[in-house]
């Protein structure tokens, strides 16, 4: 049995802590679609990884509080309340938030992948 949807997302912040690139990527369905800034989309591994790295450059905690989860199926829809912290190469504290929507899918294991990452589109 898999994680939860919540639990994915959950995930994804512990992941973001632990600075593992490839287990955040491995998250993600392999045309999965990611938001790193507002109005920007990328999609695919190759893509989300490298939008990815500016972040794990920060040392970022991520902390989030999931306000809403709709199932159907095999897709479910995740509305997560975040906080990010880090710190610039400079020293300079950084802070993000934002409500997120995320969309996933159902893996044939069970587990969820993130199909839409928007960390800007839940707000």
């Amino acid at each position: 049995m898999g994680l939860s949807p919540q639990d994915t997302i959950r995930r994804f912040s512990a992941l973001l802590a632990e600075g593992d690139l490839e287990a955040l990527v491995e998250l993600y369905e392999p045309d999965a679609a990611f938001a790193p800034r507002p109005g920007e989309c990328v999609t695919g591994h190759e893509a989300i990884r490298a939008a990815l790295r500016p972040f794990l450059a920060l040392q970022p905690r991520m902390t989030g509080e999931v306000e809403r989860v709709l199932v159907a199926g095999n897709t479910a829809l995740v509305a997560n309340r975040w906080t990010l912290t880090g710190k610039q190469p400079d020293g300079e504290e950084v802070e993000l938030a934002g409500v997120s929507a995320d969309v996933l899918s159902r893996r044939p294991d069970g587990s969820w992948g993130i199909a839409i990452d928007d960390p800007w589109g839940g707000g």
